[in-house]
């Protein structure tokens, strides 16, 4: 890998309408290969006086892996019971001091409909514990998170489970809706006739599936095309998406190899082999992914297979609690969640820009800056997702003509960015990936001497998400 990244941020086109003022930088990442410098601790404190400190105690995840291999003939709650089986197991918390349980999900398993509460029984949690499932599209294991911080704060329970699961490799696909309809109404029959007489009014094109849309429901454009566009319109080539990708999955396989990804819990598949790490990590080279066509704007996008998220299958959980309780217990916690932001904008030209809002809000709100903070983890949707996201960010123009601010916020340096991966080589089960974010920011904290971490995620709908993760002191 060469000039990685060498100098992403361009000038844009006269006819990139709504980002024509962006201002160009130069930013080169040559030195991401290299193992991180310890970052200097901030003198500041976000703990609140009257607050209650949250901490993370541990957090799991089961190997991520591409759709269709080993997890292909499980179901969802069996996923997300084994990654809360590995955070029992890893934290030794009795069952029965679980106060409550939130998991995460996107695509919606119609025989368990709460995999919350299926997955805790199955996981052996006691059945006195409540569970509730959430959905925010790539944010609900975050949403599931600051559900359990708000409970926590409140004062409503000490310590929370939250996490997140996606099976992609099975979906639900429905008949049609005129199949549906007639089924529907042949339960209301009373008499033979009344039956025959429905049935006999079935035709061919009713046993055509109804398939999930992958189209986001307000604008019928696919996530891929909304990334082709924003890369377009913040002039993000398609070779520097391709060396962006390519560096995810160099810093993923050194990770892995290094031992650092110690969230990962080993799955015994039932009836397979044990799964014991990502299977999507696949470093290639620069020549062979110019090679691939264009997977959504056909001929001429830049949006490929290769530097996109892929579908993946997987699951995660972490252990959330007031410090004192976690203190009470005997536990070292690893890190304080300090605060976050929900951010949401048009979903047809900035579906994918909520980290460039939500990091802007937060930061204002922590009163920290750019300069603050140690370690990023940013989920990687598209490779033209990131880079136009920290176009967005160095830009004063954005800045001032989209989120309201006299100047820009600064884009992160990429010494502290994604520097064990990212989904798009770790992989993004929808629901799962905003646990491994925090999780992943609290073990870098801790190896590379930082104290802030802040962890940012886009989502379907133009939603976005921030948060602020400081490192527990040792």
């Amino acid at each position: 890998m060469t000039s990685m990244l060498t100098c992403i941020f361009r000038n844009l086109p006269a006819s990139s309408a709504w980002a024509a003022g962006i201002t160009a930088r130069s930013l080169s990442c040559s030195s991401q290969l290299q193992a991180a410098a310890v970052q200097p601790k901030s003198k500041k404190t976000l703990a609140k006086t009257g607050v209650k400190n949250i901490v993370v105690v541990d957090g799991v995840r089961i190997p991520f892996l591409q759709s269709g291999t080993s997890y292909s003939d499980l179901m969802p709650h069996d996923l997300a019971r084994a990654a809360l089986q590995g955070l029992l197991n890893r934290t030794n918390i009795p069952r029965d001091a679980v106060d409550y349980i939130v998991y995460g999900t996107v695509i919606q398993e119609v025989k368990t409909s709460n995999v919350a509460r299926e997955a805790a029984l199955g996981a052996g949690f006691s059945d006195k514990t409540p569970a509730h499932t959430v959905t925010m599209a790539c944010i609900s294991s975050n949403q599931a998170m600051t559900t359990g911080v708000g409970m926590i704060a409140a004062g409503q329970c000490d310590a929370v489970v939250a996490g997140g699961v996606e099976l992609m490799s099975d979906i639900p696909i429905r008949h049609n809706r005129k199949m549906r309809k007639t089924m529907l109404t042949l339960n209301r029959a009373k008499t033979l006739g009344q039956k025959l007489a429905l049935l006999s009014k079935i035709r061919p094109d009713y046993f055509a599936p109804d398939l999930p849309l992958v189209t986001e429901f307000s604008t019928n454009e696919t996530m891929g095309h909304s990334a082709d566009r924003l890369a377009a319109a913040f002039s993000v080539s398609r070779l520097e998406q391709d060396e962006y990708a390519l560096r995810s999955h160099t810093l993923a396989k050194k990770a892995q190899e290094e031992g650092w990804l110690q969230d990962v819990v080993a799955f015994k598949v039932p009836g397979k082999e044990t799964v014991t790490k990502d299977n999507g990590i696949r470093p290639s080279s620069i020549e062979q992914m110019a090679k691939l066509k264009p997977a959504f704007v056909k001929p001429y996008g830049t949006v490929t297979a290769a530097n996109s998220s892929f579908l993946t299958d997987g699951a995660s959980a972490i252990l959330l609690m007031s410090e004192e309780k976690a203190l009470a217990m005997g536990y070292k916690p690893k890190a304080y969640l300090r605060d976050f932001v929900y951010v949401s904008q048009d979903p047809k030209d900035q579906l994918l820009l909520g980290p460039t809002y939500a990091t802007s809000k937060l930061l204002e709100r922590t009163g920290l800056t750019m300069a603050d903070i140690d370690v990023f983890e940013f989920h990687e949707a598209f490779a033209g997702q990131i880079l136009a996201n920290m176009k967005a960010m160095d830009s004063d123009w954005f800045a001032q003509n989209y989120i309201g601010k006299k100047s820009k916020v600064g884009a992160p340096s990429l010494d502290k960015f994604n520097s064990w991966g990212g989904s798009l080589s770790l992989g993004h089960p929808f629901a799962a990936t905003g646990c491994r974010l925090v999780i992943t920011g609290a073990h870098r904290l801790k190896k590379e001497g930082g104290q802030y971490c802040l962890v940012a995620a886009c989502a379907a709908g133009g939603q976005g998400h921030a948060m602020i993760v400081e490192l527990y002191p040792q």
